[in-house]
């Protein structure tokens, strides 16, 4: 079958270790099964891949991709949950799995005509998602839903801060919190992508550091060290951060003096569960909400499509098609 695979790692050039052509198809273990793909989308953690981070070269080659929409066994039209963890293993929650892993990992991934999947990492596709639509949702999408309705803790009309607009995550945040009803603020050091924030359904849009009107009862965080001390200062007294990502560095000065003088909350948040997509795919089906598609290429083209997020060329989803 086709399939684009990672087959060296090259932190300073990762589509070096990208590569296009056959291999095998799946051998599904017991207890899994397999999808013929219909729709996968990219995601950074991809190009990580590409990188080294989290697939180390021990465990090369291997099918890159974590989402995927596509056809199951029984002709049922499906999405595929990304996570492979044990839910057991977890207190009922397969994220907080020591063990757990993403497709493409351990296992291979989806960006194949075909990818093996365990059995209860299944959901039906609501008939009013596309594929290419439904493959968008299993891990940025899932990331924001998480951050935003379990570890946000407020209700909708809340004030909430995301930082750095122009990311994947950010923008799912935005759309997601703007149908539920939160007053959505964004922050970006690009004028073009506070435009297009505000687009999106963010009601304020500021350039990153400034100061803010009021201060907010979250902060959305994926950036990290170069927006970490702005998210501490944003804060209301009480309020709280989410972070689930830190793609400008991970050690930002603590500021513990105010986090613990205006009584600060800092949680993580990795990815979602099985049930968590699940309610998202209802979410999007009931509210109308939609995940924003840059463009949508054929699985040969998939080096554009990486090219492409490196670059930062891309607005919204860059999703593949077999």
């Amino acid at each position: 079958m086709f399939a684009v695979s990672a087959v060296r790692i090259d932190a300073e050039n990762p589509l070096n270790g990208l590569e296009t052509g056959e291999r095998p198809q799946p051998q599904p273990p017991s207890g899994w099964t397999t999808i013929t793909v219909k729709a996968t989308a990219l995601n950074h953690h991809d190009v990580w891949s590409l990188r080294g981070v989290g697939l180390p070269a021990d465990r090369l080659p291997m099918i890159l991709g974590c989402d995927a929409a596509g056809i199951d066994a029984d002709g049922n039209e499906v999405v595929v949950h990304a996570v492979i963890g044990d839910p057991d293993a977890g207190g009922g929650d397969e994220t907080l799995d020591p063990r757990r892993s993403l497709l493409s990992e351990r296992y291979p991934g989806t960006f194949a005509e075909q990818v093996a999947v365990p059995r209860r990492n299944l959901l039906p596709k609501p008939a009013a998602l596309t594929f290419e639509e439904a493959a968008c949702l299993p891990t940025t999408y899932l990331t924001a839903y998480r951050m935003l309705f379990d570890k946000a803790g407020v209700q909708p009309g809340a004030t909430v801060l995301v930082q750095g607009a122009g990311g994947g995550v950010a923008t799912a945040l935005i759309l997601l919190g703007r149908a539920a009803g939160y007053r959505m603020w964004a922050t970006s050091r690009s004028e073009a992508k506070r435009d297009r924030a505000i687009k999106l359904g963010a009601d304020q849009a500021f350039e990153t550091g400034a100061r803010l009107p009021e201060r907010v009862d979250v902060v959305m965080e994926t950036v990290g060290q170069a927006t970490w001390s702005h998210s501490l200062k944003s804060l209301k007294p009480g309020g709280r951060i989410v972070i689930s990502g830190a793609t400008s560095g991970d050690v930002p000065p603590a500021e513990l003096t105010r986090v613990f003088f205006t009584q600060l909350s800092v949680v993580g948040s990795t990815m979602g569960t099985r049930d968590q997509l699940g309610r998202l795919l209802q979410f999007c089906q009931q509210t109308g909400v939609r995940p924003l598609i840059d463009r949508v290429l054929p699985l040969a083209a998939a080096p554009d499509g990486f090219a492409a997020m490196i670059e930062g060329t891309h607005t919204g989803k860059i999703v593949f098609t077999p």
